[in-house]
């Protein structure tokens, strides 16, 4: 199994590494649009749409989003003056979303299943989608930070739940994360933050702060996606990638991350 995991980590980085710097914008969005397609189908299974809704949902979100980037261009790059008060609207609907409605979710046990799961879905992957493409036109580099507070969240909570966890964080939810992942993964960002260091004009604490929140929130999108599934009574959200189960299960925090992460510089460039 850990081969089987390996080789598929390798083919995905070999096609998104060079698709990272070299596609151009238009090209990157569509590719995401795919990927984020892909999750919608997904989507539908933890939502328990039949065969053919799934598909619907997926098609009909690729078609939405090749839409928005043929007819609006200006969402293909970082919002300028202009676009930036709908854009803050766009990820503070989706920061609220995160922050406020999916702790009491997850707290509630709330049910999606059936056609009220369109919605959620859309909150989830939408904005997501968005800010992966907005990132991406600040450059590599910033996008590849955002990334990497997912991925040092995921394996410092990984390694050091498995070290030291004993006390469960949401034991009827997802067994296998603890508190003390929850701090090693704090940690690791934090570590990771002040290693890059913060955007101009950001003191040190509001800094922490940031990244505090982004830890956070990554926690929140990782649990939500497990409520779904437990819900749903299945173990992954699809088979697409050996080893890893589906890409919701590989871009669960990332979906939260991601627009939360807009926002945040959105306010702090205002």
């Amino acid at each position: 199994m850990l081969e089987v995991r390996v080789i598929t980590a390798f083919l995905m980085l070999l096609v998104l590494v060079p698709a990272m710097l070299w596609l151009p914008q238009a090209g990157w969005a569509i590719l995401m649009a795919a990927v984020t397609a892909l999750g919608a189908w997904e989507w539908g299974a933890l939502a328990t749409f039949s065969e053919g809704a799934r598909k619907c949902y997926g098609a009909g979100l690729f078609i939405l989003m090749v839409l928005l980037v043929m007819f609006f261009p200006a969402l293909l790059q970082w919002p300028d003056a202009a676009l930036r008060p709908a854009l803050l609207w766009v990820y503070g609907l989706a920061a609220l979303f995160w922050l406020v409605l999916v702790p009491f979710w997850i707290r509630r046990r709330w049910n999606c299943k059936g056609a009220i799961g369109i919605w959620p879905g859309l909150m989830v992957l939408l904005p997501a989608w968005l800010a992966i493409v907005q990132f991406r036109a600040l450059g590599v580099l910033p996008l590849l930070t955002v990334l990497s507070i997912a991925w040092v969240a995921d394996s410092a909570a990984y390694f050091s739940g498995r070290a030291f966890g004993k006390h469960k964080l949401a034991p009827s939810i997802s067994p296998g994360k603890t508190w003390e992942g929850v701090a090693g993964a704090v940690s690791g960002v934090l570590i990771l933050g002040f290693s890059i260091g913060p955007q101009a004009g950001v003191g040190a604490l509001a800094w922490a702060l940031i990244l505090m929140l982004l830890t956070a929130v990554s926690v929140l999108g990782d649990l939500f996606e497990s409520l779904m599934k437990r819900l749903a009574g299945i173990k992954d959200s699809s088979q697409l990638l050996p080893g890893h189960g589906g890409i919701l299960d590989r871009i669960d925090s990332l979906t939260a991350i991601l627009p939360v992460s807009a926002c945040c510089l959105l306010l702090i460039a205002a």
